[in-house]
């Protein structure tokens, strides 16, 4: 990994929705015990079973969280876009990470010290309340990726997965870009890539979708929400 210092670091924390609560004055000390680095694509940024030195902050690109195993198949348990966090859990519990982390796309992240995340935390009990807010909201999301991957069939995984990146008021057709590759969402989804293909496919022939490389065409996002599977 490349250290990367062309950035304000202070500019960039102030910018994140859990650091937003801090003064410039409050930030300094955080931003003189973080570290910037730019990570290529594919890149690891670590490895399931490294022990945590901070919490990471994704400024730009991607960052996939998966659980590797010894055939070489991954599980993937989150994408994390800019201004997401991750690896703050083990952080506070001084474990070794349960899963690797590894760029998709050329990615700059932050390496916030955990001795002055505690530091800051203890001076400050708003962003107290925004850590275990955010902890929270992780664990609201692995429940419900929990629930999806494990009662519902292989076509309702992918429209529920589609339905979430539809805007809000989704009537007419409308477009999404798929954040990542067809088998990382596959594997998030925990399906096979040849399953998760197959249902774009049953979904293209019955009229709902159209599939255009990277990006989806959603006909009727009504129809898509309400399809009988």
């Amino acid at each position: 990994m490349i250290q990367e210092t062309r950035h304000s670091i202070v500019e960039i924390l102030s910018r994140q929705p859990l650091f937003s609560v801090l003064s410039d004055a409050e930030l300094q000390p955080i931003a003189a015990e973080t570290r910037e680095f730019r990570a290529r694509k594919n890149e690891m940024v670590f490895l399931k079973g490294d022990m945590p030195v901070g919490m990471h902050v994704v400024v730009m690109g991607q960052v996939k969280l998966f659980i590797p195993s010894s055939s070489g198949a991954e599980k993937v348990v989150h994408m994390c876009g800019p201004g997401s966090t991750f690896g703050e859990a083990v952080v506070f519990l001084d474990k070794a990470y349960p899963v690797s982390a590894q760029a998709t796309q050329d990615s700059i992240v932050l390496l916030v010290s955990k001795t002055v995340l505690y530091e800051s935390m203890e001076a400050n009990t708003v962003l107290c309340r925004k850590m275990l807010a955010s902890l929270s909201m992780r664990l609201h999301t692995l429940l419900e990726d929990m629930e999806t991957c494990t009662m519902r069939t292989s076509a309702q995984r992918v429209i529920c997965f589609l339905n979430q990146l539809a805007p809000a008021d989704a009537h007419a057709p409308f477009e999404i870009a798929l954040p990542t590759s067809k088998q990382t969402i596959a594997s998030q989804l925990s399906l096979a890539p040849e399953t998760f293909s197959r249902v774009l496919g049953h979904l293209t022939e019955a009229g709902l979708i159209e599939v255009r490389g990277r990006s989806i065409l959603v006909m009727d996002a009504t129809k898509l929400r309400n399809y009988a599977v």
